[in-house]
């Protein structure tokens, strides 16, 4: 299976982060209309199916989660797609702003060629999930249940991965932190072997101060703050951090700025040639030997096609 993702469709970084900052200068105001205009601008939910999904992959179950939200259920919906040994570990894949799962197929399926099960899914208010509209708290609650779940269908600790691509990085950084410091409280051993964030920035403050005037007090105005900076220091697990090289939508200095706040065992990843979405795709061997070398994993070499067997 693969699909294509349209150039004409990646987003520009600067009119969507302006408009969110519009937003929540406006927000100040007291108008919680406004409010929610900003949650709005941040995620940019495409209702429906993307053009270029051509079904489910083989293999792949859709499931549903249960998560409480005001006060009642509400579900998320989930992809299941288990490697072929039952021993291959396992990932949660959460993704960024815009599309849903039905938009995230290359990735899903080049995290699966890598060798990994992997669970995928949509938070509130994305794809087939329940609610109307995300926030910065309601996805970090949705990728909490995804782990629970991934707990349960790879028991073994040393085999769960977390994957975020994008803003799904922050969502990413901020479980992988939670999970860090319970296990630093408890005085357990963290349940997560590693984390792979890519494309991804420092906190959502800085991708609007960067295109903001300088004049705008952004810190203080933009609500949804996504702020892996000081939360990546917290990690106590291996970080890989990839970034394409000619990202234009996300500048790669932002990961270099996550991985100097990182601490060790960390790897850095610029994927020459590659962008904002296709990381996985053009990196292929260098990608995966960063994977095999960071997590210790016994990933076999990567095929003439640029992937690998399965586990």
């Amino acid at each position: 299976m693969h699909n294509a993702m349209p150039g004409k469709l990646r987003g520009q970084s600067t009119r969507w982060v302006v408009a969110a900052v519009a937003a929540a200068m406006l927000v100040v105001g007291g108008c919680a209309q406004l409010a929610e205009k900003e949650r709005e601008l941040t995620f940019r939910v495409v209702p429906g199916t993307a053009s270029w999904f051509d079904g489910l992959p083989a293999g792949a179950q859709d499931l549903q989660l249960v998560v409480t939200g005001d006060g009642k259920p509400q579900h998320i919906d989930a992809w299941w797609w288990p490697a072929a040994a039952p021993s291959a570990p396992a990932v949660l894949y959460l993704h960024g702003s815009r599309w849903n799962l039905t938009g995230q197929t290359n990735r899903i399926e080049e995290l699966h060629d890598f060798g990994f099960s992997v669970l995928a899914i949509d938070y509130r208010g994305f794809g087939k999930s329940d609610g109307d509209l995300p926030s910065e708290q309601t996805v970090y609650e949705d990728a909490r249940v995804a782990w629970d779940r991934l707990a349960q269908l790879q028991p073994d600790p040393a085999k769960r991965f977390i994957y975020g691509h994008s803003l799904g990085g922050a969502v990413a950084i901020d479980l992988a932190a939670h999970l860090s410091a319970t296990a630093a409280q408890s005085g357990a051993p963290v349940p997560a072997h590693g984390l792979i964030v890519e494309s991804s920035f420092t906190t959502f403050v800085d991708m609007a101060r960067a295109v903001a005037p300088a004049w705008v007090p952004v810190q203080l105005l933009v609500s949804q703050k996504f702020d892996s900076l000081s939360k990546v220091a917290q990690l106590r697990m291996p970080v890989l951090i990839v970034h394409g090289a000619g990202d234009r939508y996300v500048p790669s200095h932002f990961s270099e700025e996550l991985y100097q706040a990182a601490p060790e065992p960390k790897k850095l990843l610029l994927v020459e040639g590659a962008t904002h979405n296709n990381c996985l795709r053009a990196g292929g061997a260098e990608y995966l030997d960063a994977i095999r070398e960071l997590f210790a994993l016994s990933l076999p070499a990567p095929t003439q096609e640029g992937k690998s067997a399965r586990l």
